[in-house]
């Protein structure tokens, strides 16, 4: 992959899971979601792990338009929620106002799901005990 000047280094976040891509600001959400889920499929085949505690793993979708995206309610606390992010067929990082170094959770509806199905955006945050307990 070819990373030029103007790409937006992105991170995309789902459980405990942070994929970071190099986007071209003009790309479609649609094509994201595509480059997305052939990161995931390459890495983590067997799924994802929603969080440490649980050894559950969270399928992948077969086709990316099942990917969704979420921004966060307050950029400098993401333990706050997320917000989902209505794209259509031609809405860009750009068009959305997304900058460079953005994050962005990602959720997987279910196959066949209508377009009143919404997903939750899960992401897991270690904490201080957690980091503790593993030295």
């Amino acid at each position: 992959m070819e990373v030029n000047d103007i790409d937006l280094s992105l991170r995309f976040k789902h459980g405990i899971h942070t994929v970071f891509l190099f986007v071209d600001p003009s790309k479609t959400f649609n094509s994201i979601a595509k480059d997305l889920l052939e990161a995931l499929n390459a890495r983590y085949e067997s799924g994802l792990s929603t969080s440490v505690a649980s050894p559950d793993k969270t399928k992948l979708p077969s086709d990316h338009s099942q990917i969704k995206f979420a921004l966060p309610k307050i950029p400098t606390d993401l333990s706050r929620g997320w917000i989902p992010l209505e794209v259509g067929e031609t809405d860009t990082p750009a068009s959305k106002g997304i900058k460079d170094n953005s994050v962005i959770a990602f959720a997987f509806c279910p196959e066949g799901a209508d377009e009143s199905y919404e997903p939750e955006f899960t992401v897991d945050f270690p904490s201080f005990d957690e980091d503790m307990e593993g030295q």
